[in-house]
């Protein structure tokens, strides 16, 4: 434990929890969707559906879906902003099961769609629980690759080979998929920094259809 889980991120208050995870969710769906959505669908549930107003959750997440970061004095103007940038949204409240009570659905529509599943679990941390309905699990603690790829054999030791001849260690690796034989989901977080180079160089390999590099916090 740093000094910042217990102090809390810097942030545009009221609620680490409420206001500062929720504007990362935004962000971490932005960034795999690759682009400010043009329409969102945001569900709040639990806690979250019941005080997203009082505590600035309907304009932190819009915050992060247009790009903003949790310290960024424009969250208090985003619905207003969010016009302006091109970006529609509708905010509902949903009870779920067996999840965070302080979780979030996205549905995104852009150049291409998204869903995405995210709890704020405290502190301004978050845990992203699903893409495109597929269920994964990772933070953005460290510096992470988002990999959507076609399931079949071969995918994973491309990607890997790639990282070894780079000389990047693999902090945690996980993988996901939709069935066998459909869509898959490489979850990589990494030790230091990834540079941006590196997601061109993935991109490109046969089989992977999508790569995100979500920065961490921590080297």
């Amino acid at each position: 434990m740093d000094i910042f889980d217990i102090l809390g991120p810097v942030m545009i208050g009221p609620s680490s929890s409420h206001t500062a995870g929720v504007v990362r969710i935004g962000n971490v769906a932005r960034r795999i969707l690759g682009a400010t959505p043009e329409k969102a669908h945001i569900f709040f549930h639990g806690s979250l559906a019941k005080t997203f107003r009082g505590h600035g959750s309907d304009k932190a997440i819009v915050a992060g879906l247009l790009g903003f970061k949790p310290e960024d004095v424009r969250i208090r103007n985003s619905l207003e902003l969010a016009g302006e940038m091109g970006l529609t949204f509708e905010i509902r409240t949903v009870e779920l099961e067996n999840v965070h009570p302080n979780t979030v659905v996205l549905e995104l529509e852009g150049s291409k769609p998204l869903t995405m599943q995210a709890a704020s679990v405290g502190g301004g941390n978050i845990m992203v629980q699903k893409i495109n309905e597929i269920d994964v699990l990772f933070d953005g603690y460290y510096d992470t690759l988002v990999i959507i790829h076609e399931d079949a054999p071969g995918a994973v030791s491309l990607v890997t080979n790639i990282l070894a001849v780079e000389k990047i260690n693999i902090a945690n690796m996980k993988m996901h998929r939709s069935k066998k034989g459909g869509k898959g989901i490489m979850i990589i977080e990494v030790d230091g920094r990834l540079d941006r180079s590196l997601t061109n160089v993935i991109a490109a390999l046969p089989r992977v259809e999508q790569v995100t590099k979500l920065t961490g916090a921590v080297t």
